[in-house]
C-alpha cells in the first residue's frame, strides 16, 4: 500500500472505531417525535434499517431528524442516496425549519437521555470487529494513538474503557476542541518532536479532501475507512485521489499491525 512506516496513528471515532448507528437513530427518532407528531402508519422498527443504510448522506447532525422525515413522507431510499441535498433543502424550505432550532433540539434530546440513562445510551454503541484488538496493544506498547472526533471526550473515554482501553491524557481531541480536523493534524505535526509520520483514518471523504487541500499537511497519509458511514460512490472516488487510500476492515484488523511493525 505505502512504504513509509507510521510513527503516529490518528483515528476518527464514530464510523472508524465505534459504530453509533443505533444511538443515532434513537436520538433522531426522539427528536423527530418532538418536532413532528409521531407517524401513525410507520413504526420506528420499520424505519430504522432504512435509516442505517442512508445515514452516510448526513453531513450535519441536525439533518438526522430530517432524514426520518423524508422516510416518513415516503421518499425512496434510492432518491435519498442520489439526491439528498435537494431533498433536505426542500423539506427545510417547505416546512419552514431552521438549523438553529433543529440542532439544539437534537442535542437537547441526547443530553437529557445521557443525564437520565447514561448506561443505556452507552449501551447503544458497538465496536467494529477487530478494531479494538488492534489499537489496544498499540496503546499498551506506548505507540502514539490519537482520537480526533466530534464526540465529547468523556464519552469516548467511557466507551473505550468498557473495552479495557485507556488512552493517555491529551490524546483525544473531542467536541470541546471546536477545531477542524485538519488544524488538529497540523498541531500534531508542529508540536511533537521529532516530527511524526501520521496515518489518519477517517470515514468521511469530505474530511480527507479538506486535509488533502492543505499544502503543509502533504506528509500525512490519508485513509478512507470503507466500513464507516460512506457510500460506494465515495469509495470509488478515492481512485481519483492518489493520496487517499481505501482501507478495508479486514486490512485494518488483520494486516495493519504488520504495516506498523515493518
Amino acid at each position: 500500500m505505502i512504504n513509509d512506516k507510521p510513527t503516529l496513528l490518528a483515528l476518527d471515532f464514530d464510523g472508524v472505531v465505534c459504530d453509533g448507528l443505533l444511538e443515532y437513530f434513537e436520538t433522531a427518532w426522539r427528536s423527530y417525535c418532538q418536532l413532528w407528531s409521531p407517524p401513525e402508519t410507520v413504526s420506528p422498527e420499520v424505519l430504522a434499517p432504512i435509516f442505517y443504510r442512508t445515514r452516510p448522506v448526513i453531513e450535519i447532525g441536525w439533518e438526522m431528524p430530517i432524514l426520518i422525515r423524508a422516510l416518513v413522507l415516503g421518499i425512496s431510499e434510492t432518491d435519498i442516496l442520489q439526491n439528498w441535498s435537494t431533498i433536505a433543502h426542500n423539506i427545510v424550505t417547505e416546512e419552514q425549519l431552521k438549523a438553529e432550532v433543529m440542532g439544539p433540539n437534537l442535542d437537547g434530546v441526547r443530553d437529557q437521555w445521557i443525564n437520565n440513562d447514561l448506561s443505556g445510551w452507552l449501551g447503544l454503541h458497538r465496536f467494529y470487529p477487530g478494531v479494538i484488538e488492534r489499537i489496544k496493544p498499540l496503546i499498551e506498547q506506548s505507540f502514539p494513538v490519537y482520537i480526533i472526533t466530534t464526540k465529547e471526550e468523556r464519552f469516548v473515554r467511557s466507551l473505550l474503557q468498557q473495552q479495557g482501553v485507556t488512552i493517555p491524557e491529551g490524546r483525544i481531541f473531542g467536541k470541546g476542541y471546536k477545531r477542524p480536523k485538519a488544524q488538529i493534524l497540523r498541531e500534531l505535526l508542529t508540536t511533537i518532536e521529532p516530527t511524526p509520520n501520521i496515518w489518519f483514518i477517517e470515514d468521511r471523504l469530505q474530511t480527507l479532501l479538506s486535509v488533502q487541500q492543505q499544502p503543509d499537511l502533504n506528509s500525512v497519509q490519508l485513509f478512507l475507512a470503507d466500513w464507516g458511514y460512506n457510500l460506494q460512490k465515495e469509495r470509488d472516488l478515492t481512485l481519483e485521489y492518489p493520496r487517499i487510500h481505501l482501507l478495508s476492515l479486514s486490512q485494518f484488523s488483520q494486516e495493519f499491525s504488520d504495516w506498523l511493525n515493518r
